[in-house]
């Protein structure tokens, strides 16, 4: 039996928030699961002149091995919500704005799931940590400007018509 090489366990945090890799309670993202106004926990910032705010991100952790020249690899992404990191103005905010920022949360999980996908499909060297990371920050890249492209077209939620259409539309994407 050939030796066994231990390639490492790495863990890493996106969140639209830097500093966020303290401890906070998070909600996982769950097809059984929506967000409700009780889940944003944290206060709007002085002079912010957004309704809400949805901070959520991917982790994503590994550990190889590599015996006989084979990696195997297990892998793990989840998508979280972070409470306290998110927050509401009660007076501007309705149930088309939660189901706006419920979309923030389905997209990131999207992305969850492309990078599940593209992991398990990967070959990867003995260089897996940077292959890995480079993935990742492919993900992240493509969810910043998913995010960026879906608050432009529904204009924040004020797009009605673009936003009930974005609710199908990512719905669907969810159910594949």
């Amino acid at each position: 039996m050939g030796a066994l090489k231990y390639i490492g366990t790495f863990v890493l945090l996106f969140t639209l928030f830097p500093g966020l890799a303290q401890e906070f309670d998070t909600i996982p993202w769950s097809a059984d699961k929506r967000l409700a106004w009780t889940d944003f926990k944290g206060n709007p910032p002085n002079g912010d002149r957004a309704a809400a705010t949805t901070a959520s991100g991917l982790t994503y952790r590994f550990s190889s091995l590599s015996r006989n020249g084979e990696i195997e690899l297990d892998f793990e992404v989840h998508t979280f919500f972070y409470p306290h990191k998110s927050w509401y103005k009660p007076d501007l905010c309705d149930e088309l704005t939660l189901s706006h920022e419920q979309l923030h949360f389905d997209i990131a999980e999207l992305q969850a799931r492309k990078m599940r996908r593209i992991v398990a499909a990967t070959r990867f060297s003995e260089n897996i940590k940077a292959e890995i990371r480079a993935i990742y920050r492919d993900i992240i890249k493509e969810l910043n400007a998913f995010q960026h492209r879906y608050d432009k077209e529904t204009n924040f939620s004020r797009n009605r018509a673009q936003q009930l259409a974005w609710n199908k539309k990512i719905r669907n994407a969810l159910r594949e």
